[in-house]
């Protein structure tokens, strides 16, 4: 019996917390809205939503909830660690979630942070998510989205395109369409990084980090300190400026 009572515990706070992912994609959702998605008693739907407020997981005011982008990431681990289904719970997240929240590391760490960075170099076009620069590191990140279980083939091949895209910016820098501090530095250090919604079972690929976001804040600060142990292109640009 007590354990079907911890199950149904577990089945209604699951429930909860994806009505609160889903319905404050865009914006605050009404108390009343969240409780007739999740289908509970209203009483039962306070008690959790004053509990996830404690927790520093909502905002309460009034008749409506509030869910800031970093809170939104932890309910969507959350809810998959009581057992929601993986890729329902991610289509639920805003793809600019990940990159607002790897932005934030980034800035918090001193890094001037660039996103959705294109450009064209041997004949093909690439583009880089975030990129965050703090003389004298370039760190590129690749923001995916994958299951559990993901092939270590397909993990191999995401880490590979990571590192193509960054090779692929070293070698274009400087170039003035492209405006990075980096150009303006000596020398830099260009660093391929993968983040992922959680950890899978792979810390580094090909010397590569992949990064549970939850974990990006921890990952940047670190970074200098382990720089030897991570794969990275280095890039002189006191001569190239003298002659650019």
């Amino acid at each position: 019996t007590c354990l079907l009572v911890g199950e149904v515990s577990v089945s209604v706070e699951r429930n909860l917390l994806i009505s609160v992912l889903k319905l404050t994609r865009k914006s605050p959702a009404l108390i009343e809205d969240v409780k007739k998605q999740a289908h509970l008693p209203l009483d039962v739907c306070w008690d959790l939503l004053h509990k996830m407020q404690k927790e520093r997981l909502v905002y309460l005011h009034n008749d409506t909830i509030e869910v800031e982008n970093i809170s939104r990431l932890t309910i969507a681990i959350k809810a998959i660690n009581l057992g929601a289904d993986i890729q329902n719970v991610s289509d639920l997240l805003r793809w600019q979630e990940f990159e607002e929240i790897t932005a934030m590391a980034l800035k918090s760490n001193g890094y001037v942070v660039h996103k959705n960075v294109r450009f064209t170099h041997e004949g093909r076009k690439w583009e880089i998510d975030v990129i965050g620069c703090k003389k004298p590191l370039i760190v590129c990140i690749d923001c995916k989205r994958w299951q559990h279980g993901i092939a270590v083939s397909a993990l191999k091949r995401i880490v590979e395109s990571q590192i193509e895209r960054t090779n692929a910016l070293t070698d274009f820098l400087p170039n003035l369409k492209v405006n990075l501090e980096c150009t303006q530095w000596a020398k830099a250090k260009f660093v391929p990084a993968v983040l992922s919604l959680f950890q899978c079972a792979y810390k580094y690929v090909y010397e590569v980090p992949v990064v549970p976001v939850l974990q990006m804040q921890e990952f940047i600060h670190q970074l200098p300190a382990n720089i030897n142990e991570v794969k990275f292109f280095a890039k002189s640009f006191e001569k190239l400026n003298d002659n650019f």
